[in-house]
């Protein structure tokens, strides 16, 4: 029978442990054998580039007056394969984001001239372009704000720069969608609860044929009610969900989430989108 000598040198790429052949020293391997670890090995380093070129394209956009902060984020997305645009005020902010598209901006605060809450107010009257915010400040009144206004994510400095590319890419990968969508509608994935309408492939909300405009957070969450609308969802449970499990946020978080869920259905004549189980959690209502 046809066979390999292989030379098990415990490498990355090398199996633990050879095909068993009752002999010691040299061992020899099928064709079979080979064939199948080097399947193996040429899928998985495919998979890895085929990660590394998607996040080659994704461009960050960075607002802060600290040029050092600026840097160690600049790095460390770069690090992660992700293009950087660096900006130090607000307004350098938004006329950059205007002329260049950016997949995710990270935004200041506390920046002098016009601070990031402001430039946060303007983006989202014409973007729903992902937003986390940094500030020097863990005031709650800070954070609530934030993401009452459009925010995704909330970091306080000093920071964990791998915290932060972890968190950034967790907003990504919600605003990108790509987790399967069961068919629940005429073929189409629409999912479908009263006057209420999801469609999770075009990232669509709408109420009585009224579209919403909702922050990828935002959208996560009512995607997630309208999947199980009988279910009582816990805080926990809609963190895990709605962030993927990969990063912690506080209770007031998710609350001010679905505070923010809530103010833009009524702005459209929608009172009973989302109900509060106390002590329990949130579940979605009639949406009538």
């Amino acid at each position: 029978m046809l066979g390999f000598k292989v030379s098990c040198s415990g490498g990355p790429d090398t199996p633990e442990t050879p095909p068993d052949t009752g002999q010691r020293g040299d061992t020899r391997w099928s064709a079979s054998d080979v064939f199948l670890v080097l399947h193996s090995m040429f899928y998985t380093n495919l998979n890895i580039l085929e990660r590394c070129i998607r996040d080659m394209n994704k461009r960050i956009l960075i607002a802060d007056d600290d040029p050092h902060i600026r840097d160690v984020i600049s790095f460390a997305l770069e690090k992660a394969g992700m293009q950087v645009i660096q900006v130090e005020d607000g307004f350098q902010a938004l006329d950059t984001f205007r002329s260049q598209s950016a997949d995710l901006i990270v935004l200041d605060i506390n920046m002098p001239e016009l601070d990031g809450l402001e430039v946060c107010r303007e983006i989202r009257k014409f973007s729903e372009a992902p937003i986390l915010f940094l500030s020097s400040r863990d005031d709650e009144i800070d954070r609530i704000l934030g993401l009452e206004i459009g925010g995704d994510d909330y970091v306080t400095k000093p920071f964990s720069p791998r915290e932060l590319v972890a968190r950034i890419n967790v907003i990504l990968k919600r605003t990108q969608q790509i987790k399967p969508q069961p068919v629940t509608e005429e073929g189409t994935g629409a999912l479908q609860h009263g006057k209420l309408n999801i469609q999770p492939e075009q990232h669509i909300a709408s109420w009585s044929g009224e579209t919403l405009s909702l922050t990828a957070t935002e959208f996560a969450m009512l995607q997630m009610f309208t999947r199980q609308p009988t279910r009582v969802f816990s805080r926990d449970s809609i963190m895990n969900s709605a962030y993927d499990g990969n990063v912690y946020v506080s209770d007031r978080t998710i609350d001010s989430h679905i505070r923010h869920i809530r103010q833009k259905f009524a702005d459209i004549g929608c009172e009973n989108v989302i109900e509060t189980v106390h002590g329990v959690g949130y579940k979605l209502a009639s949406c009538q």
